[in-house]
């Protein structure tokens, strides 16, 4: 059976022949001579007119015509392609697929959605949208708490049916990544934070949180056991954890084991940083869930505790000095003393800590490692012919993403750097006027993933964040 890396390997081939014709609609209208690739309004999958009024307001403020062309077409991507929203037993439910793969992450979900969020009190018809998203995702994580992607049938068997132990219906993956679990933490709080509804906070949603908490805490591996391993048959060494799907060796110290990154690959040490400080904000958001809306002080507690915990092990264990930069976090560590040196593109990394609000922008450990990331000092911090970036190993030694210029962008102050990132996003679409998964460092035609609907609308974000925070940069300069 071919794997995931498989199927992105040749999907440019397989969406050009199945997909594009929606992808690649043509608008009604025509911006200087790039045309609109938003699939024609009635075949939209969802829509919204606050949305795409803010899209033509933004759009009339770029003065780089190719650049408001490209947000045009990445901006509403999730919305326009990949969400099934329907009213189920009295219910709103959202079903959010990645894009090319017909299933939905948690992660990347939520991710597809966030740009959107600032917009729901505006329009009753996006707030409802993302009211079932949070009810659909509270099902798959009672579900399998440990699962990160999954069916919209609940009777469906995964295409994984040889992975071990046997897949529940329903469950598309299994590959458990902590900040499954965390995103949509991530996604309620918000909500909540913006609409002050809290009808989202049902008895299924609270046992839900329960299981992420009491997920976290047996993944601490504090007596050593877990109940979770994961085997598949594979030609990917990183496609499975080593010594029958349980991992490589970790010292108790508080920390989370992750088998998987963000990428859906395997960890080398299961400790993973980014996705550790990422589950210390979750449960810090949980407690103050707790505390003032579900009033139970002992479970906010409990997870304060945790928190403390966390950030406690992360500081004692995955502060490295380094020679040339300072005080840096690892990426991975075992407890035992070894530290991994690299970043991800794949959110939570290490570079996203300031974008996700884990800490400030300004924090000195935080600029000491986002000096390392950019550096030739970290192997996955590609230079090429087409563009300089982030890569990953889920793509090989010789790819960048867009998803890690875009970042690097929005964790930037300094205009300079900014305008370089968008340069080089502009340059690197291959013509589609979309973002991709991966492109080759010296030839961006040679790309995986025509439709990765999270790297577009994350675009669409920095956009909307140059327009409220830097407007004269998108005025004035063509890139």
């Amino acid at each position: 059976m071919p794997s995931r890396r498989d199927f992105i390997k040749y999907s440019t081939v397989l969406v050009a022949g199945l997909k594009s014709q929606k992808l690649m609609a043509l608008g009604n209208s025509v911006s200087g001579n790039f045309v609109p690739k938003r699939p024609i309004p009635g075949e939209r999958k969802f829509r919204s007119n606050v949305i795409d009024e803010k899209i033509r307001e933004v759009k009339s403020y770029i003065k780089d015509k190719e650049l408001a062309w490209m947000f045009e077409n990445c901006f509403p991507n999730t919305l326009d392609t990949t969400i099934d929203f329907e009213m189920i037993e009295g219910n709103h439910d959202t079903f959010v697929i990645t894009g090319d793969i017909d299933a939905m992450w948690l992660r990347d979900s939520t991710a597809q959605v966030w740009p959107y969020m600032p917009f729901i009190n505006e329009d009753e018809h996006l707030k409802n949208m993302i009211r079932g998203l949070i009810r659909r995702q509270t099902q798959n994580i009672l579900l399998d708490p440990y699962a990160n992607a999954f069916y919209k049938d609940p009777s469906k068997i995964s295409r994984w049916i040889s992975d071990k132990p046997k897949i529940k219906p329903g469950v598309h993956e299994r590959k458990w990544e902590i900040d499954s679990l965390c995103y949509p933490i991530r996604l309620a709080n918000e909500y909540y934070r913006i609409t002050n509804d809290a009808s989202i906070f049902t008895r299924s949603w609270n046992e839900a949180a329960r299981l992420v908490y009491n997920t976290f805490k047996i993944e601490q591996r504090m007596n050593g056991m877990s109940p979770y391993w994961f085997e598949r048959k594979t030609t990917a060494m990183i496609d499975a954890p080593p010594f029958r799907g349980t991992g490589r060796p970790i010292k108790p110290v508080g920390l989370i084991c992750s088998m998987f990154r963000p990428s859906d690959d395997s960890t080398l040490f299961p400790f993973l940083i980014p996705s550790n400080l990422f589950a210390a904000q979750s449960l810090r958001q949980l407690s103050v869930l707790y505390k003032h809306e579900l009033r139970d002080e002992q479970f906010a507690d409990e997870c304060t505790n945790l928190a403390d915990q966390i950030k406690s092990a992360v500081k004692k264990y995955a502060i490295h000095q380094h020679l040339n930069y300072g005080n840096i976090y690892a990426y991975e560590v075992d407890g035992f003393g070894n530290k991994l040196f690299m970043d991800d593109a794949n959110v939570p990394s290490l570079i996203s800590l300031a974008y996700l609000n884990i800490c400030k922008s300004n924090d000195p450990v935080y600029l000491n490692t986002r000096k390392f990331i950019l550096s030739n000092d970290n192997p996955y911090f590609l230079k090429g012919k087409a563009a300089k970036g982030q890569g990953s190993p889920h793509t090989g030694k010789e790819n960048i993403w867009p998803m890690g210029i875009i970042l690097r962008a929005l964790t930037s102050n300094d205009e300079s750097e900014i305008a370089m990132c968008i340069s080089m996003l502009k340059a690197t679409h291959a013509g589609t006027g979309f973002m991709h998964e991966s492109f080759h460092k010296d030839d961006a035609r040679n790309y995986s993933r025509d439709w990765f609907a999270w790297a577009n609308t994350l675009f669409g974000e920095l956009i909307l964040k140059l327009y409220s925070d830097n407007k004269t940069l998108l005025v004035k300069k063509r890139f």
